[in-house]
């Protein structure tokens, strides 16, 4: 424990209050992982905790105080009891209790519901009503008490189940999956903002398709991604999936685990197969999952730019490469796809290549294609109009041409020139074409 953090404890203790260090960061540390944060829960009331740190401020309704330790802030709680989850959220009822054990008996499961405090000898006492030490070093995630009443209170704890099994490499005890999938349905009254928070933690798991196949098997997939679920039912003809479903998880495994963008792209980038299946055919899947995406991504509420990289991505990914394209051609995908995300189309093409099981001959083309944009911007080809050599003030100033649509015009025919040949971007060259162009309105 940090010495900080040891000193809160300490202090409240020495006024008379029990005083643990609590929840996850307990885990972690039985785990031999460093706790990101350490919340302390504590017999005192809020107003007794102000009274013994001047810097702390009192946050909520829940008894949580935030107290300034050096430079750590430290969230200490009121032991408390909870009931009437009305919107299977949000607690009605407050109260606190002077009972640890109530308190942890509030908590989700078994291996976040221990606590922990320092005693004079220099070791420690675990308080583990419920046997998560045991589930810890079992790896099962087990509910706290009736695993029904846990997630009728909060159904994102549903969703938090499948997260630590992700993340922690463990199995969701049998009697907690049962109940997960009686009560799957309540994860529809989940706001985006909640959905997300997981789903985004499961997909940055190292290999994210092991929580996705859990969503699925145990219901909440159905209703908090129903556009996914659907593609299990499309047969693919891969070497290696047997549906969308499966094809789309060994795709997103092959993406980086540091990329969220290439992370979502994968994973929904053949969401439009389902309403585009005819005759074996997938006609135009890229439109219909980029539109799909978009709006499965807004009802999760992640923020434009991630919304548009990603559906930009799933827009492109079938581009279809020839190994006899000009150099015209190359410079003219190039300019489609975005220089910027060049390196993120790759990527998710190169996944997708392994999740179809390709190796021969699509693979050796969309390679020759990636040496090929190398070597043009190696030879810092212009790939946009910012690239030109000239740009609005010298087409104006030099060639004459008063401010409005004509300036537009004529730059965008030079850049269109450029693509076709390169060496004509200098700025002798420019404004001698832009003359000619110019004049001809």
């Amino acid at each position: 424990m940090p010495a900080d953090v040891a000193g809160v404890v300490r202090r409240l203790q020495e006024a008379g209050h029990e005083a643990y260090v609590v929840g996850g960061c307990v885990r972690d540390a039985l785990r031999d992982v460093v706790p990101a944060d350490w919340d302390v829960a504590t017999s005192a009331r809020p107003p007794d905790v102000q009274q013994l740190f001047r810097r702390s401020l009192y946050t909520n309704r829940f008894g949580t105080v935030v107290v300034r330790a050096g430079e750590r802030e430290v969230e200490v709680t009121t032991y408390r009891l909870e009931s009437d989850y009305a919107d299977h959220r949000r607690p009605g009822t407050v109260a606190f209790t002077d009972s640890l054990e109530a308190d942890l008996s509030r908590r989700d499961f078994t291996v976040n519901a221990m606590a922990w405090r320092p005693v004079d000898d220099g070791h420690g006492e675990l308080v583990d009503p419920f046997g998560g030490r045991a589930d810890l070093e079992r790896r099962l995630v087990r509910a706290v008490g009736d695993a029904g009443e846990r997630f009728a209170e909060d159904a994102l704890r549903m969703l938090r189940a499948v997260r630590f099994a992700t993340l922690l490499r463990m199995d969701i005890e049998p009697g907690t999956a049962a109940a997960i999938g009686t009560h799957a349905h309540l994860a529809a009254e989940l706001s985006g903002e909640r959905v997300q928070q997981e789903v985004l933690k499961i997909l940055l798991a190292p290999v994210p398709s092991v929580g996705l196949r859990m969503l699925s098997d145990l219901g909440l997939l159905a209703v908090v991604c129903p556009e996914l679920e659907d593609c299990k039912a499309i047969p693919q003809d891969k070497a290696v999936a047997v549906n969308v479903f499966e094809h789309s998880l060994i795709t997103v495994d092959a993406t980086p685990a540091d990329d969220l963008v290439l992370r979502l792209a994968g994973l929904f980038h053949d969401v439009g197969k389902p309403e585009t299946f005819a005759d074996g055919h997938f006609h135009q899947h890229e439109f219909v999952g980029e539109a799909k995406t978009r709006a499965i991504l807004r009802r999760w509420k992640l923020n434009k730019d991630t919304i548009a990289a990603v559906t930009h991505l799933i827009r492109n990914h079938m581009f279809w490469y020839q190994t006899d394209w000009t150099g015209s051609a190359v410079r003219r995908f190039v300019r489609k796809i975005g220089l910027e995300n060049i390196p993120a189309l790759f990527a998710l093409r190169r996944a997708d290549n392994i999740g179809s099981g390709a190796r021969s001959p699509r693979l050796y083309a969309l390679e020759d294609l990636w040496e090929r944009v190398q070597e043009e911007i190696h030879h810092q080809v212009a790939f946009s109009i910012r690239d030109l050599a000239i740009g609005g003030h010298e087409v104006m100033t030099e060639l004459g041409v008063p401010q409005g649509p004509l300036v537009g015009k004529v730059l965008s025919e030079l850049f269109e020139r450029v693509l076709d040949d390169p060496e004509l971007n200098t700025r002798e060259r420019l404004l001698e074409l832009g003359r000619e162009l110019a004049a001809r309105g």
